[in-house]
């Protein structure tokens, strides 16, 4: 199958601390680690080793962490036709710090992913794609935002069925709030955590967010719900699918939410009801959270399948 997928490549460094610091007071880090990260580069890295071909929409400095933020990008294969060079910003990075007792942090630095420049999409890229990803973050400012609208615009028009699959991220709920609404409601399928669909919403409960997502116009909303595993929406059911437990203890949740969008999306193109798909991306959460960094755990068809057998 062939995905376009538009989103942020980054640097993460990652902190893992005991405590979070205090104004004015200076911490060390019980370890840290540095590591290729951002949405849409963690969710083209676990298509592409889940055997599918994939093109990558979004946009680096001209400096050393570029090739950096790209590594594994380019070691999964994954094409860079549409990825673009900024000659005057430097390639984003995000700070994450992880507290012992499991709570985090994050200084996000997208800038020059909002850079992206919608005049270099090309229409037929979107129109002869078997599925269209893409990060919220991605619609919530900049010029990245049109080059997004125009992506699902095209993939709307296009003569075959493309479905665009839309992953919101907490970031970027806490911009632009239930302004999300707008730029997502017409997604295929939309992916979300608790948080960020109550956030999105306005609501204080999953089932009256779910309730006003439908009333707005969402045709299935897939929920993250953590331990719990994940909640399948359709105008018609809604159904808990169980977590699927890792296969060693979870070490960095970072960019489980991602893999999670990729690997649901590979399961539906790949012919999965909806609740199955959710199962299957429950697995590769589960497995990416077991190393360090959001692009550290490689995960294959077969891994998943021997996941969901366990």
């Amino acid at each position: 199958m062939k995905f376009y997928v538009i989103g942020d490549v980054t640097v993460d460094h990652l902190y893992y601390l005991e405590h979070f610091p205090t104004p004015g007071s200076e911490i060390t880090p019980t370890r840290l680690n540095m590591q290729p990260g951002g949405a849409g580069g963690t969710i083209s890295v676990t298509l592409a080793r889940l055997g599918h071909t994939v093109t990558l929409a979004a946009r680096v400095g001209n400096d050393p962490f570029a090739d950096y933020a790209l590594a594994q990008v380019r070691e999964s294969g994954v094409s860079e036709t549409a990825i673009q060079r900024d000659p005057d910003h430097l390639t984003s990075t995000i700070m994450v710090m992880q507290t012992a007792g499991g709570e985090r942090a994050m200084i996000s630095d997208g800038a020059v992913n909002r850079l992206l420049d919608p005049s270099k999409l090309k229409k037929k890229d979107i129109e002869t794609a078997d599925a269209v990803i893409i990060s919220a973050y991605s619609l919530t400012e900049g010029s990245q935002r049109d080059y997004s609208l125009r992506a699902i615009e095209a993939a709307k028009g296009a003569k075959k069925t493309v479905p665009v699959f839309i992953d919101l991220g907490t970031g970027a709920v806490n911009k632009v709030g239930t302004r999300l609404v707008r730029d997502v409601i017409g997604a295929d399928y939309l992916t979300l955590n608790q948080h960020e669909l109550l956030a999105l919403t306005g609501t204080r409960s999953l089932s009256a967010a779910l309730t006003q997502l439908g009333k707005a116009g969402a045709q299935r909303v897939i929920v993250k719900v953590g331990k719990m595993g994940s909640v399948v929406w359709t105008r018609e059911e809604t159904e808990l699918v169980d977590a699927v437990p890792p296969e060693k203890p979870v070490v960095d949740s970072t960019g489980a939410g991602d893999t999670f969008t990729a690997a649901f999306a590979h399961a539906i193109l790949n012919g999965q009801a909806l609740a199955q798909a959710a199962r299957s991306a429950n697995a590769a959460g589960a497995l990416a959270s077991t190393t360090v960094g959001a692009q550290s755990r490689e995960i294959t068809a077969a891994d998943l399948e021997k996941a969901l057998k366990q």
